[in-house]
C-alpha cells in the first residue's frame, strides 16, 4: 500500500437489472475529491500494471478509484484461457451494472472511463448515464492501420465533460489524425509529447514513462475538480 488505500476486491452492491462484477477500490487517505470508475483495455486486466499505477497516482491526488472486469477478462482470471473481448452489447450492459452498483455507494461527484477500450466503451453511454465527467486513456480512435474507419461518431455530440489523454504518436490515433476528426466542444484532449498508445514515450523525447504517468494523473484530478457536475 502506498499513498491511496486499497481496499480489495469484493462483491460490491448489485444492479437489480443484473449482477455487478466484483469491484477492486482504491481510495484517497483523506476526503474523496470525486470517485472514477476506470475500466482496462482489450487485453489486459483491472490489475495490470499500467491500471495499478494509474490507480494509486489518482488516489494519491484525493480521487476514489473503482476498477472492474468485464464478463471475458474475469473468465480469464479463472482458466488463464485468453479470450476476445465480449460483443459491444455485453460490454456495455456490464458497464450499466457496475455504474448502478457504484452509485448507491458512493457520494459526490461519480465519473467513467478507462483505458483504450474501456475508455471508448465508457464513452457511448456516458450522456446516457449523466455521467459527471468521462476520462479515456489512449483513446482507440481508429483500429491500428486504419484510420480512414474512425470509431468517432458519437464523439462529434457527445455533451459529457471528457478528458482523452492522448500519446501524440498512438497507432490508434496521433495528434495528426486525430486533428482531422470532428469532436465535441465537451472534450478535452491532453496530448503527451511522444507518448504512445500506453502513454510511453520515445527515449530521445526527454522524457520517461513514470514523466507522463504523473502528467497523466495530474490531468486526470485536475479535469475531475474543474469540471465533474456536483450532486
Amino acid at each position: 500500500m502506498r499513498e491511496g488505500q486499497r481496499s480489495g476486491i469484493d462483491a460490491g452492491q448489485q444492479a437489480q437489472e443484473s449482477p455487478a462484477p466484483a469491484l477492486l477500490w482504491d481510495r484517497p487517505t483523506g476526503a474523496s475529491q470525486a470517485t472514477l470508475i476506470l475500466a482496462h483495455g482489450a487485453g489486459a486486466p483491472m490489475d495490470s500494471d499500467f491500471m495499478n499505477l494509474m490507480a494509486e497516482k489518482l488516489a494519491a491526488r484525493g480521487l476514489t478509484v473503482v476498477r472492474f472486469e468485464f464478463d471475458y477478462m474475469a473468465a480469464r482470471r479463472q482458466d488463464g484461457k485468453k479470450r476476445p473481448p465480449n460483443p459491444q452489447a455485453k460490454l456495455l450492459d456490464c458497464w450499466r451494472a457496475v455504474y448502478a452498483a457504484v452509485r448507491h455507494q458512493v457520494t459526490g461527484p461519480l465519473a467513467i472511463g478507462g483505458k483504450s477500450m474501456g475508455g471508448r466503451m465508457a464513452s457511448l453511454l456516458a450522456d446516457e448515464l449523466d455521467a459527471d465527467g468521462l476520462v479515456c486513456l489512449g483513446y482507440p480512435f481508429h483500429a491500428i492501420g486504419k484510420a480512414d474507419k474512425p470509431r468517432t461518431a458519437h464523439l462529434a455530440d457527445l455533451k459529457t465533460p471528457t478528458l482523452i489523454v492522448q500519446g501524440e504518436r498512438d497507432a490508434m490515433g496521433d495528434r495528426h489524425t486525430v486533428a482531422g476528426y470532428q469532436l465535441s466542444a465537451a472534450i478535452e484532449l491532453c496530448w503527451l509529447t511522444a507518448g504512445d498508445h500506453d502513454l510511453k514515450p520515445l527515449k530521445v523525447s526527454g522524457y520517461s514513462h513514470e514523466q507522463h504517468l504523473e502528467s497523466a494523473a495530474d490531468a486526470v484530478a485536475g479535469f475531475l475538480r474543474e469540471h465533474a457536475k456536483k450532486r
